[in-house]
């Protein structure tokens, strides 16, 4: 313990000596970096650290008063975490929703208390607005728009959406990123780099350098809007022949790297009952169309939304149709997933459905897992293992087992942190993606059912078949063009 706490004694010191350097060589101006910034999350850090050093030395490790107190410790280090990310905003934001989707992977402490964050997301000045507009599209927003409302419909981590009318008449959503974050971003990924680092020092068993590594290849991505409007006309084009999905048309002429303008659509949030009850939406519909949906996003295509948690996905009745309708929005991250990772993934899942365990330990194992594969599997599903060797599709989800693996998410932290750790960078985001869809389905009451495996088995089935057709193709091709060279040698 004495040795601990010199280490965090030492680290405050060098942490607070090396920031003045840093500051100073990088020429950062402050507004955007600024010491206040800095410091806010080192001490954040060191009192959560310190919590987790000091709480338990007169409590043995196991008994009720020791998982109570852990329980604690858990709850207002979260709380501490949640007030650095709303205070330092932007990209601290983002990475704390990212960290409150992990239901099924971080404790439920933290996931509960970071959840808020999507609706504690900080709102830009009418001024900044218009300076934004001004500077990318170059015009006034008088000259843009017929009409632009000042509130905004939503506010997020990165930009907020403003619903305006155009001089034609259409009514459009104008998403425009907040005007500092795009400085700010690759400071704070420094800054949580460093301090990740520090921690993992302090706790070994901690290790989520992984959220760093893909804060640092992502965020770039999502700040760019032209990005996210050719991932929103790709997945459209994608899914076309999906008719319940709607992907709002993007408005080219009135989009920039910081702004992107696009048809209007309201709608319900995906996991409001009350909403499609009101609107006489089936709610068992909307969860298996959205499950067919990702299932292809995933299996036969490698080319996954990411952030589907409910703001991002609305349901409403088709103006024209007045068919039950999914409207997918926020097209700034998408994971592609590679051929191989995706045929593994797939024989995976239908190891998975089936029961087939020598196959989960194969297919795990072939995914980076391991000996881990047990957890793996846990993880990946949500399940207990006693489920995972009967057959997800065979073994309904009861309260006590979903509860169970909350629980576990809290006892196997580091098995945990390890796993992550271990697996393709390609399955972080699918893991996220899956506990978001897994929150969503708990909402509606349909977690399991068995259409929603029927359909994914048969993607997976459409998957293996169109990658070994590519396989057997590419093959073929590689092998004429060695004949072909060699009749051209001889």
């Amino acid at each position: 313990m004495a040795n601990r706490l010199l280490k965090v004694s030492s680290l405050a010191t060098a942490v607070f000596a090396s920031s003045g350097f840093y500051l100073y060589s990088s020429h950062l101006d402050l507004s955007d970096l600024s010491v206040i910034r800095f410091g806010r999350a080192v001490a954040t850090t060191a009192v959560i650290s310190y919590d987790y050093l000091t709480a338990f030395r007169h409590v043995e490790n196991g008994t009720d008063e020791y998982w109570d107190l852990k329980s604690k410790v858990h709850r207002r280090s979260a709380e501490r975490l949640r007030d650095l990310c709303c205070a330092n905003r932007g990209t601290f934001i983002k990475v704390g929703q990212h960290l409150g989707a992990l239901d099924y992977l971080l404790p439920e402490e933290y996931t509960s208390t970071l959840k808020v964050l999507h609706s504690r997301a900080p709102e830009s000045s009418m001024e900044e607005i218009q300076q934004v507009i001004r500077e990318d599209l170059g015009k006034e927003l008088s000259d843009l728009f017929l009409s632009f409302e000042e509130k905004p419909q939503g506010a997020a981590s990165l930009a907020q959406v403003h619903k305006a009318v155009l001089h034609d008449g259409k009514t459009v959503a104008v998403k425009i990123q907040h005007p500092k974050v795009q400085k700010q971003s690759a400071n704070d990924i420094l800054v949580m780099e460093v301090l990740l680092k520090a921690v993992h020092w302090l706790f070994p068993d901690f290790a989520l350098m992984w959220l760093v590594e893909e804060a640092k290849k992502n965020m770039p991505l999502e700040l760019d809007f032209l990005n996210e409007g050719r991932n929103a006309e790709k997945v459209a084009d994608m899914l076309a022949h999906f008719r319940f999905l709607k992907i709002p048309m993007i408005h080219w002429n009135l989009s920039t790297k910081r702004i992107l303008t696009m048809e209007f659509a309201d709608g319900g949030q995906v996991n409001d009952r009350d909403y499609m009850q009101a609107h006489g939406i089936n709610v068992n519909e909307i969860s298996e169309n959205l499950g067919k949906m990702y299932s292809e996003m995933i299996f036969v295509h490698g080319f996954v939304h990411c952030d589907p948690h409910p703001g991002n996905v609305l349901v409403r009745k088709c103006p024209q149709t007045k068919k039950n309708e999914i409207v997918l929005l926020d097209h700034g991250l998408y994971q592609v997933l590679q051929p191989d990772f995706r045929l593994n993934y797939c024989q995976l899942w239908q190891a998975l459905i089936k029961g087939d365990m020598s196959g989960v330990e194969r297919y795990s194992r072939r995914l980076g897992a391991g000996d881990l594969y047990p957890l793996f599997a846990c993880v990946l599903t949500a399940r207990s293992w006693k489920a995972v060797n009967a057959g997800i599709s065979s073994v309904p989800v009861t309260r006590s087992e979903d509860i169970e693996i909350r629980t576990n998410a809290g006892l196997y932290l580091p098995q945990i942190s390890d796993l992550l750790n271990r697996v393709p960078r390609q399955m972080l985001l699918l893991l996220k993606t899956n506990d978001l869809l897994r929150g969503i389905e708990t909402t509606l009451q349909t977690r399991a059912s068995s259409s929603s495996f029927i359909n994914m088995s048969r993607c997976c089935i459409r998957a293996i078949a169109r990658i070994q057709i590519f396989n057997t193709n590419e093959g073929l091709h590689g092998l004429l063009m060695k004949v072909n060279s060699h009749l051209c040698v001889h």
